[in-house]
């Protein structure tokens, strides 16, 4: 009896803080939250045919999530630092699967936009986590070869996303992508438990900026907020411009509170650099553009052209597989050619996939859409890759996991704000497409979504399907304009920076996606 326990205390001693142990450890969390990150667009048409939501409904249902995420990513690496990384990363995995759940379980769009956006608060403080466990756990020398299979982990699970989504939904309903994470994280619990060793960063070197906090999630879910219904309210209603105004009072208040903090949440001395403006704003472009096509393109794909949740995530793949090559690939030309010349190509290349898909209709040959999804992958993934060289590369070291905060957070922003913006000229051409046909404010707002009514002869359906992709189309070229105007900027106005190793670039990305402290 004395010996076996003299044996096994010691393996369990050896395990706790065991590298590859916590790689996948970390992994496991990484890999719930990216899965979720994708199978909830092809759940879209499902989730409002069975709820019965509005288009602005819908529309929260993602934005809701988007701005949790993206308040609370800066915060998330703070609460690690202070009070372990290890207890924030179960606390948050736990959250996960409990808004999971109550998602499924909850049986209205209102209470679905709710858990959302706290799902959201639970995957801002889980991401920080996973990289700051990592740094804490590897040696320097290999920290990278952790980051870069960190990334595959986080690749995998998005390019998965679409087709595990359209399984589920098909088989079990649209509740299961929600489910799915309870088993997920009760093993990421156990493991994380057993393996992980607590790291802090010492609450001397900790400050919060409350007010920065506030006022930053304030202004951001202003912003979104008027964005997303001015579709309901229209542009120029005064319930739009004064939600918008006050929004922008209270960001410009944030940037005074900012100037003046002894502990920002920002320093706003990181905008002198060049690179950390342009890099900012090339990562919210990438996401702007991506974010609000997907979103769109699921809706076509399935509500228009009628295919199944399980063909349509394959037809997506191409979107989120090449992310497993177009990061790597992203790392390589930026050691090579610099920041300024991959990040231009990267958003030139978004650009034109957008345009190049503004031609779709109902009867598109699959090709046609595929080869632009390519493109539109490796443009985001070149352009992801340079912006954070650009972010992360341009901050002092002591402040990298600031930038790496404002990064995540632009990204997050940029994707809220893509969704809406798609939303709301896809909407508004639709409406005026179909104006002729006079239907219901409640079938205007379903042809929004890709639904035609029923009931309409050829030529009234024609006309209906038509209004529809008029917006699409309309959408896409406002992505495309923003992620040209956004290129002009970067080959203008970013300097030849410093070429780090294709190593370091991988390291820089995986910092700036998750708002590392």
């Amino acid at each position: 009896m004395t010996s076996t326990a003299a044996f096994t205390a010691p393996q369990r001693k050896a395990l706790r803080g065991h590298p590859i142990a916590t790689l996948i450890a970390v992994s496991l969390g990484l890999f719930m939250v990216g899965l979720d990150a994708t199978v909830v667009s092809i759940a879209n048409p499902a989730i409002a045919a069975s709820l019965g939501t509005s288009f602005t409904q819908l529309q929260w249902i993602t934005h809701a999530y988007l701005l949790g995420l993206a308040v609370c990513l800066i915060v998330g690496g703070t609460l690690g630092d202070r009070f372990g990384r290890r207890r924030v990363y179960i606390v948050a995995v736990i959250a996960f699967a409990v808004t999971s759940v109550a998602i499924g379980l909850v049986g209205s769009a209102a209470g679905v936009i709710a858990f959302r956006a706290l799902q959201g608060v639970s995957a801002a403080l889980l991401m920080p986590q996973t990289l700051s466990i990592l740094r804490a756990t590897f040696p320097r020398e290999k920290f990278g070869m952790a980051v870069g299979i960190w990334g595959g982990v986080s690749s995998v699970a998005i390019a998965a996303g679409p087709i595990v989504g359209g399984a589920l939904v098909a088989t079990l309903g649209w509740e299961s992508i929600f489910f799915i994470n309870a088993p997920i994280a009760v093993i990421t619990v156990i493991v994380t438990a057993l393996v992980v060793r607590e790291s802090t960063a010492g609450s001397s070197t900790v400050r919060f900026d409350v007010p920065g906090v506030i006022l930053l999630a304030i202004g951001l879910a202003g912003v979104v907020l008027a964005i997303v219904q001015s579709e309901d309210w229209g542009w120029g209603d005064a319930r739009t411009l004064l939600v918008l105004g006050g929004a922008l009072v209270v960001l410009a208040v944030f940037v005074l509170v900012e100037l003046r903090s002894a502990h920002p949440l920002l320093p706003m001395s990181l905008f002198r650099e060049p690179g950390f403006s342009i890099g900012g704003l090339a990562v919210g472009a990438n996401f702007f553009a991506l974010l609000g096509v997907t979103f769109f393109l699921s809706l076509f794909l399935m509500n228009l052209r009628g295919v199944e949740g399980v063909v349509a995530g394959i037809m997506l793949l191409p979107l989120s597989a090449v992310s497993i090559i177009a990061s790597p690939i992203g790392a390589v030309l930026v050691s090579r050619l610099g920041t300024r010349v991959t990040m231009t190509v990267g958003l030139a290349l978004v650009a034109v996939s957008l345009v190049a898909l503004t031609p779709i209709g109902v009867d598109t040959p699959y090709i046609a859409m595929a080869i632009p999804f390519v493109a539109l992958a490796l443009g985001v993934g070149l352009t992801m890759t340079a912006g954070a060289d650009a972010v992360v590369g341009s901050a002092p070291v002591h402040l990298a996991g600031v930038a790496g905060g404002f990064q995540a957070t632009m990204l997050q922003l940029g994707g809220a704000l893509g969704t809406a913006v798609f939303a709301s000229v896809v909407g508004a051409g639709s409406a005026r497409g179909a104006a002729d046909l006079d239907l219901t404010a409640a079938l205007t707002d379903e042809l929004a979504q890709g639904i035609v009514p029923a009931g309409l002869g050829g030529e009234a359906t024609a006309v209906a399907q038509d209004a529809f992709l008029s917006g699409l189309h309309s959408a896409m070229l406002v992505g495309a304009g923003v992620t040209a105007v956004v290129a002009v900027l970067a080959a203008v106005l970013l300097r030849t920076a410093r070429r780090h190793t294709a190593q370091q670039v991988v390291v820089e990305t995986v910092e700036g996606s998750v708002g590392s402290h």
